[in-house]
């Protein structure tokens, strides 16, 4: 009897051009640990290679919340794990980091990386969870409390570049939005129950969008002709909306995004019950530190903390934001929007 020729492997799905251009044809970046020379290489020219996330303000961060070892470390928002990375092994030898994430994509990822750089087992804590279930969560792992917080509220790059997502409008993907695409509904679904109204006051609350009453009608007109199913297609309409006004388009459409993403993850509502919780959630004296990335998030963190000083919660607050130096900026550009401020608990 012959024996069955065994087939060849196939051969990668060839791009065309020269460079891949989409997410998924970005094989060696999606691999660095196979591929750190080309990784470096889309470093050193400014960009963030796909599905990873470079961390921000990382040096000004652990300067104001000057980790210790034996102390506990919180990370209300993994993400790709870098700000944890550099807090675990700040704590060490004796401390432990506890890390939240909402994202049961990544989440898993980013556990496995940080457990695979040789901590001890039981320094490292990950749960799939949203931070405004914070406090509950210290209930159990750690009953008295966190000695340093960090709390970055940007959307991490992974989440970004990943067409699937439907985050962006730079490339086509279904539009969705969902920190955890299994919760919730997607922004297709909202545009589907708001009215103008609703929705142009959405585009100012959220995204401080001068010309919301024009952009709100035009988006909701189309979406009743035919409702968008894609990224583009919304980014379309904003975009021919946007011939009749004195604006740059693409930061139209980028507001528009920014307004829907914060809209259909309930962010605002979100952060509220985070920062209501957070001086509880910390030890006397303990530090926290937080990133936000637009005015609505960093008009309520400085609310809170001024009224946390005035009521006694906090010892000390920044005076000023803190913001990324001029060599972060132009070494990652999606560092120059960000504002980091701190408070100490009385």
């Amino acid at each position: 009897m012959t024996e069955p020729t065994p087939e060849k492997p196939k051969r990668r799905a060839r791009y065309s051009g020269r460079n891949p251009r989409h997410f998924h044809e970005k094989y060696k970046e999606l691999q660095p640990d196979r591929y750190p020379d080309d990784v470096a290489k889309v470093i050193s020219g400014g960009k963030t290679p796909a599905g990873t996330h470079r961390p921000i303000m990382t040096a000004e961060i652990l300067r104001v919340l000057a980790p210790r070892p034996g102390e506990v470390a919180v990370d209300c928002t993994l993400g790709y794990g870098g700000h944890a990375r550099a807090l675990l092994a700040a704590v060490q030898p004796g401390g432990r980091l506890l890390g939240l994430d909402a994202d049961p994509i990544e989440l898993p990822k980013t556990e496995a990386r940080l457990r695979g750089l040789g901590f001890p087992p039981e320094s490292i804590v990950a749960r799939r969870l949203n931070f405004a279930g914070l406090r509950g969560f210290l209930a159990a792992e750690a009953p008295e409390g966190a000695d340093l917080l960090l709390a970055d509220l940007g959307l991490s790059s992974m989440q970004i570049d990943d067409p699937a997502r439907g985050f962006s409008f730079k490339t086509a993907g279904p539009l969705d939005m969902r920190m955890n695409p299994n919760r919730g509904r997607p922004a297709s679904a909202l545009l589907s129950e708001l009215g103008e109204s609703a929705l142009a006051q959405l585009l100012s609350e959220n995204a401080d969008e001068p010309h919301a009453r024009d952009i709100a009608r035009a988006i909701l007109r189309a979406h009743a002709r035919e409702p968008f199913a894609t990224t583009q297609a919304l980014a379309a309409v904003v975009y021919e909306a946007c011939a009749r006004l004195p604006v740059v388009p693409e930061d139209v459409a980028r507001r528009v995004f920014q307004a829907l993403r914060i809209a259909v993850n309930d962010e605002f509502g979100v952060l509220a019950e985070f920062l209501r919780t957070l001086p509880a959630c910390l030890k006397p004296g303990g530090r926290v530190a937080i990133l936000s990335f637009h005015s609505g998030e960093d008009r309520r963190v400085k609310s809170a903390f001024k009224e946390g000083l005035r009521d006694g919660s906090y010892a000390s607050i920044a005076e000023d934001v803190v913001r990324a130096s001029a060599e972060e900026k132009r070494d990652n550009p999606r560092s120059s929007s960000a504002k980091l401020r701190f408070a100490v608990r009385a």
